[in-house]
């Protein structure tokens, strides 16, 4: 293993050593407000540094998540930063998926004509990094409008393929799964072109596995919420980038009930996860299998790219617990409730 390598398995796992502990986690469902949160996390744990300028009697919710996120993003962008094609690509993946959750968000509120909402929760630190015009998307009141602030980025020839229709409605949830599928394609062929071996079966499984809890989940939902027909449901699903069979994929799409949905993921090989973790809604399961897997690989990978990007996961994942931790303070949650929700 290089000196490069072997820097960057002792910083990812030096982090994750870092990382809240029980401990911590029951100090923070003991606080009162906002502002104690904030107080904890500055004061007790690894993010001080992020929150050092920080009033705790100036902060709320929407900017105490905002500098979290954007912690979050510079200590990757950290890591990131040795020779490597494999960890450039892993951080050109990171950036697509922060794009493609904005552009979703701003076709959401296009949608309900309230994109004036748009730039107040737009992640600033990624300006530098995309190729979306933000400025022009901040100010479009229509699709061609976004069209023209999307048009030098990687997302616009898929983008420009759609239209609203007549009473200005248009098909996310199809827009969605071809920006993903993009992002999965490149990543895919980055980590084939770039790594061998260990370190190549690592990352592909990994990814895979992540994306068959993604098509379970999405087929849960389409089926409950929109009532889509099983052609329509699997037209919906990253089907180039898993290890469900086509034949299992068929099954859980032409499924009659959500139970029927469960048996059939359980019984394949990757399924039997869901056994393992606790869940209170189905939407945790996606979540709570991305963590496990990524935990493992921090303890027991020693490829630096796999443990790198199993970091990111980890810490997206504590990121998560803290914005359950601050909603759960905001509204007054009964502490047990809002323990059962965090993913540990």
């Amino acid at each position: 293993m290089s000196k490069t390598s072997f820097a960057v398995l002792t910083k990812a796992r030096s982090k994750f050593g870092n990382r809240l502990t029980e401990k911590d986690y029951q100090s923070l469902l003991a606080c009162q407000s906002v502002g104690e949160i904030m107080s904890y996390l500055k004061n007790n744990t690894h993010y001080s540094k992020a929150l050092t300028d920080v009033s705790e009697r100036e902060i709320h919710r929407g900017r105490l998540e905002a500098l979290l996120r954007q912690n979050l993003f510079y200590e990757f962008d950290s890591l990131c930063r040795y020779d490597s094609s494999v960890s450039s690509g892993l951080s050109s993946y990171i950036i697509s998926t922060l794009e493609v959750e904005q552009i979703i968000r701003f076709l959401i509120l296009l949608s309900s004509n309230s994109t004036d909402k748009f730039i107040y929760q737009f992640p600033g630190y990624i300006s530098k990094h995309t190729e979306i015009d933000v400025n022009k998307l901040a100010n479009a009141k229509n699709y061609e409008e976004f069209l023209n602030a999307t048009q030098s980025s990687q997302f616009y020839d898929i983008l420009k393929q759609f239209s609203p229709d007549e009473k200005n409605r248009l098909p996310i949830s199809d827009i969605e799964n071809k920006l993903y599928n993009l992002v999965f394609g490149k990543l895919t062929k980055l980590i084939k072109a770039t790594t061998k071996g260990q370190e190549k079966h690592e990352l592909i499984n990994f990814f895979f596995t992540i994306n068959d809890y993604n098509i379970f989940s999405r087929i849960l939902r389409l089926k409950k919420y929109y009532k889509l027909s099983p052609d329509d449901i699997k037209a919906n699903l990253l089907l180039n980038y898993t290890n469900l069979s086509e034949k299992t994929v068929d099954m859980m799409c032409k499924a009659e009930s959500s139970g029927e949905i469960f048996s059939i993921m359980q019984n394949t090989h990757n399924g039997r996860l869901i056994d393992k973790i606790g869940y209170v809604y189905a939407s945790d399961i996606s979540p709570r299998v991305k963590y496990r897997l990524a935990r493992k690989n921090m303890h027991f990978s020693n490829n630096p790219s796999v443990v790198m990007i199993s970091y990111v996961f980890v810490a997206e994942t504590e990121l998560m617990n803290i914005v359950t931790l601050i909603e759960g303070t905001r509204y007054e949650l009964d502490n047990k409730i809002t323990q059962s929700l965090l993913i540990k």
